[in-house]
């Protein structure tokens, strides 16, 4: 793998984004434009880092590009009561196909924060949130005759959590609500996430951590992504 993205790099997107928090307007971004391509230029590099390393052991992400792992900084307001223009966050998804696939993968966000004594905004995750219906329910029949499976999975995942958030208070219907691992089958999101602290993301072996903390979730996506592979074949 070549290498990793040293702190001081971390350091300047962080600053960035924080300074483009406090200034979210076109104008400003327009005068920094040329920091901004400076940023995204040392983030594509992170990225192609990434995806090799995440490759060294789950190789259906192998060949990606940073393009299709990678987003835009303009938000989308059309829909939103919150108008501002940009994002203050950046953020990484590896997944088979790119981040559109709908598969499963890795996700790593980088946030500063901007209030005092809050907690950090950095989030490793692994998973697949926002599902299609039918790769919903491939998960859920995945979890009825595999649910040990999923579970060992994420136990496995030290350091990571399962989140809950999205969830439901019934188990769907067309389900046992008896089932062992109903629990599981609640989950609106199947991901596993990680919270980490300014101190983490500015190591200068961020790249090299981020590879030994995914490669453990890597048994949870590739279950995923044989019931998300199974309702595309079956759609």
């Amino acid at each position: 793998m070549p290498g990793s993205m040293r702190a001081e790099e971390t350091s300047e997107i962080l600053d960035f984004l924080r300074r483009l928090h406090d200034n979210n307007d076109r104008e400003w971004f327009d005068a920094h434009r040329s920091e901004w391509a400076h940023v995204k230029s040392m983030w594509s590099g992170f990225t192609t880092e990434l995806i090799e390393g995440i490759a060294s052991f789950d190789t259906s992400v192998r060949g990606l590009r940073p393009q299709e792992c990678t987003y835009r900084i303009a938000r989308d307001t059309r829909f939103s009561p919150d108008k501002r223009p940009y994002k203050s966050w950046i953020g990484v998804f590896i997944a088979p196909k790119g981040k559109k696939s709908g598969y499963a993968g890795y996700y790593f966000h980088l946030e500063p924060t901007t209030d005092e004594g809050a907690e950090s905004n950095h989030l490793l995750a692994s998973g697949a949130v926002c599902l299609e219906p039918p790769l919903l329910r491939s998960i859920r029949e995945e979890v009825l005759d595999h649910g040990a499976e999923m579970m060992h999975a994420i136990g496995s995942a030290r350091g990571f959590r399962l989140d809950t958030s999205n969830r439901l208070k019934r188990v769907p219907t067309g389900f046992p609500a008896d089932a062992e691992y109903a629990d599981l089958l609640k989950q609106k999101d199947f991901c596993l996430i990680r919270q980490v602290p300014d101190e983490y993301v500015l190591a200068d072996d961020l790249t090299d951590r981020l590879v030994g903390e995914f490669r453990r979730t890597q048994p949870f996506i590739e279950q995923l992504n044989r019931a998300i592979q199974y309702a595309y074949e079956e759609m």
